[in-house]
């Protein structure tokens, strides 16, 4: 059974997108020097957050590409798999 998980507030979940492990000169790259990337898909997001008593959705949907800080969000595990929630603020924008 899948976890269903629904963040609170401004927050997202998003879920990395692994970078290939050969450079486009055909060098293997091995894990211990690959960096983290900083693109992710985002899984879940939030209602929004209140700004005057009045709710502001957030800016960002279930299945946007998007780019984020090195050491944004936490890193949390669902079903085995390791995700980031972080707040909307640590997304730096949205990949068209």
């Amino acid at each position: 059974m899948a976890t269903k998980i629904r963040p609170l507030h401004d927050r997202v979940i998003v879920k990395r997108i692994e970078e290939d492990e050969k450079t486009k000169g055909g060098i293997i790259i091995p894990d211990t020097a690959k960096e983290k990337p900083q693109e992710g898909k985002v899984v879940a997001v939030g209602p929004g957050k209140y700004e005057d008593g009045k709710l502001v959705p957030l800016g960002v949907k279930s299945g946007d590409k998007i780019l984020f800080g090195k050491y944004s969000g936490s890193e949390i595990k669902l079903d085995g798999e390791e995700h980031l929630i972080m707040r909307e603020d640590d997304i730096l924008g949205v990949i068209e």
